[in-house]
């Protein structure tokens, strides 16, 4: 005998009685209405911040490098330290858009729009870095291999060279990517849109998408490959640009850890900072039904296994440094614990070793406004990563003669808090001007979707699963 329960194998993804309409008004109304003013607050302040940037920008191409902290030994100093912190922040966009497209996870649907999006502004303040550090600005281009009338190429040797490859397609196919995802939806827009430009601008932009079955085919397929082709740019990016260091002979940098190590850390402050942003949309913009506890869950659980495999690199390197027998790189390990840095070491440790292991109570992963104070905890961990990384190394190499200690000036400082400017601002605009959910992925995410779900007249009956009895056993 068996009996008939209401079953949902996993969390509705999303809550309330919710139809394929109410989820268009739901994203679309966020982009119709007018602005509310606390936008304009922002976007006026992310605006300012944005300026700061451009200032300092400015006034580096006037006096050169030397207004920045930069001295003997220490050459790489926050330029440096902000372009890995960026790109790896990055990292999470299109990780929960193709890798967990193609393991089939639903859950990414709510989220992946506005992580794309951060993907691709955070990936453009990362550009502005390693632009702007290498002191004759003007000839930048030649780290493109472009025809020249010298006949000279650049040094395919160079890390310098590899980072403006993998960055370069990482941004491309990343911008693609996001595109290709949002057609359908610019096609709502221009249908739902009543002023004229609008109906202009989206629908040159949607490509006149009908909805028909060939467009879906398409759609599918080219999204599909895209999602291949964006899968291992995910873990070559990062691996390369940890490659700026490790294919160095400096103490601390030198070590065939720091490709994964690298992945992982990205990976890990990506997250943080999308759950950081996607606490703050979904509470301005009334999305709780949308971006769901269980959703926040999930990437806290995905932020506790990226830092738990953070914390183990940590011990690793440390382990490595003695076990290898190289005085120099034991000693670069233990300056970072009790030397001049020490302080920018042990917050990194407080922060992005001690602070995620949190998250093993399922409470406390479910917890809003602690999961949002810790998301920013571990970005600022990570920042500290990079600075430890880049710093320590360089100011105590191989002669103590030539130690150094580095600090930095009020245009490092600047430049760097000028980025949010611009990340800020793009931001601002693509939520004001584009649907931040993936409205046509998130419908064919929810039961509604599924032909089976529905009787011979049409009308939906949520799913059931037949769970036979309990039945005891004689002993």
């Amino acid at each position: 005998m068996s009996k008939t329960y209401e079953y949902v194998p996993e969390p509705a993804l999303v809550k309330g009685n919710h139809d394929f309409k109410d989820i268009t008004a739901m994203v679309t109304d966020i982009n119709m209405r007018p602005t509310p003013m606390a936008w304009y607050i922002l976007f006026g302040i992310s605006n300012l911040l944005l300026l700061v940037l451009m200032v300092s920008i400015a006034y580096l191409f006037w006096e050169g490098t030397g207004i920045w902290g930069l001295n003997q030994p220490v050459g790489w100093g926050w330029a440096i330290i902000n372009f890995v912190w960026w790109v790896g922040i990055g990292h999470a966009g299109t990780l929960i858009s193709a890798i967990l497209f193609l393991f089939r996870q639903g859950w990414r649907t709510a989220i992946n729009r506005f992580a794309e999006a951060m993907t691709i502004f955070a990936v453009m303040c990362a550009g502005i870095f390693p632009a702007i550090h290498v002191g004759r600005i003007w000839v930048i281009y030649w780290v493109f291999p472009l025809p020249n009338s010298m006949g000279m190429w650049p040094n395919f040797n160079s890390p310098l060279l590899w980072d403006v490859f993998a960055v370069s397609t990482y941004f491309t196919v990343s911008l693609l990517f996001w595109y290709v995802g949002l057609v359908p939806d610019l096609a709502t827009l221009r249908d739902k849109v009543k002023s004229k430009l609008g109906q202009v601008l989206y629908g040159t932009f949607a490509l006149g998408w009908r909805g028909s079955n060939r467009h879906w085919w398409n759609y599918e397929k080219s999204y599909m490959i895209l999602a291949g082709l964006a899968t291992p740019l995910v873990l070559s990016v990062h691996t390369i640009v940890s490659f700026d260091f490790a294919v160095s002979i400096i103490p601390g940098w030198h070590t065939t850890i720091f490709p994964p190590y690298f992945v992982a850390g990205a990976v890990f402050s990506g997250f943080a900072m999308v759950l950081t942003l996607m606490i703050i949309v979904r509470k301005i913009y009334g999305l709780e039904d949308i971006m769901t506890v269980d959703h926040i869950e999930k990437m806290n659980i995905i932020i506790l296994v990226t830092g738990s495999m953070v914390s183990f690199a940590y011990l690793m390197e440390i382990f490595i440094a003695w076990y290898g027998g190289v005085e120099y790189e034991k000693a670069i390990f233990i300056i970072r614990a009790t030397g001049p840095y020490a302080w920018a070491f042990w917050i990194m440790i407080a922060c992005n070793v001690i602070s995620p292991q949190v998250f093993w109570s399922k409470k406390l992963r479910r917890n809003v406004a602690f999961t949002f104070f810790i998301s920013i905890v571990v970005n600022i961990g990570m920042w500290f990563e990079r600075f430890v990384i880049t710093v320590t190394s360089l100011s105590t190499d191989f002669l103590p003669s030539s130690w150094g200690y580095y600090s930095p000036t009020l245009w490092d400082v600047a430049t760097y808090i000028g980025t949010f400017g611009l990340f800020g601002s793009s931001f601002l605009l693509f939520l004001r001007f584009l649907p931040m959910v993936a409205i046509a992925e998130l419908k064919g995410a929810m039961p509604q979707a599924d032909p089976h779900n529905y009787d011979d007249d049409g009308n939906y009956i949520p799913p059931k699963v037949e769970i036979p009895e309990p039945t005891r056993k004689s002993v």
